[in-house]
């Protein structure tokens, strides 16, 4: 039987964002958890194993982007065990700096008071990459809807609970699953140095940038991102 994949989603988008990446992987069965507005991304990851539980999988893949990246370490910290192995894309294992927490709390704050409106201006550039920016309006379009369709209270947690997250590095080489670390090429948030320095500290992890690509890889470019999904499935089913 084909291994389960939970795909765990990026701040502040929706399972919506997989949808490229249901039809690469079809013939596994697939949990697209809404992991958005959890007070800790602990909390995140619990809910995840319920749903898993619910389910009756004892074992999946992990595909993270971004948070879900994040909550794919918290998974790890709870229940190894669960692993298969893990797909990290547009992500990091450091935790934020005290200036970033700042910003991200002063952040919250404003999306309470103003509404999602505040955000894609001061953020839609930096989620997507110069490619994107430049020659895919329709993307660029698809991505400010669905950041402006995020709920404000959700968001305003989940940049609370981005905030305070742990730093996740000591677990990095304690990780014994099969690691696929993808980024964009383009990523000025997570950028491939980031990916590069975690590669180096999982034991059996491999690395693929992706061409023409910013901080949401598998939106920019699903083709490329599919192509190294596909084939990192295919390896651990064999």
């Amino acid at each position: 039987m084909p291994v389960p994949v939970v795909f765990l989603h990026a701040f502040p988008y929706s399972p919506a964002m997989w949808e490229a990446q249901q039809s690469a992987v079809i013939g596994h069965p697939l949990l697209l958890p809404d992991i958005l507005g959890y007070e800790s991304l602990e909390g995140a990851a619990a809910h995840v194993l319920v749903e898993m539980d619910n389910l009756g999988w004892e074992k999946a893949v992990f595909v993270g982007l971004s948070m879900g990246g994040y909550v794919i370490f918290r998974l790890w910290n709870l229940e190894p065990e669960r692993f298969v192995g893990m797909v990290l894309a547009d992500t990091r294992a450091t935790p934020d700096t005290p200036e970033q927490q700042a910003a991200r709390v002063q952040l919250a704050e404003r999306i309470l008071a103003e509404g999602m409106t505040v955000f894609p201006p001061l953020n839609l550039h930096t989620h997507l990459g110069q490619t994107s920016l430049k020659e895919r309006p329709l993307l660029v379009e698809q991505v400010r809807r669905m950041q402006l369709a995020a709920d404000p209270a959700k968001t305003a947690s989940s940049l609370k609970a981005l905030a305070k997250r742990p730093d996740s590095q000591p677990l990095l080489s304690e990780i014994s699953v099969p690691a696929l670390l993808l980024v964009g090429e383009e990523d000025v948030l997570t950028p491939p140095a980031e990916a590069a320095g975690m590669a180096a500290q999982i034991p059996d992890s491999r690395m693929l940038i992706i061409p023409k690509a910013g901080h949401l890889s598998n939106l920019e470019n699903p083709k490329a991102f599919n192509t190294a999904l596909r084939g990192f499935l295919s390896e651990l089913s064999a």
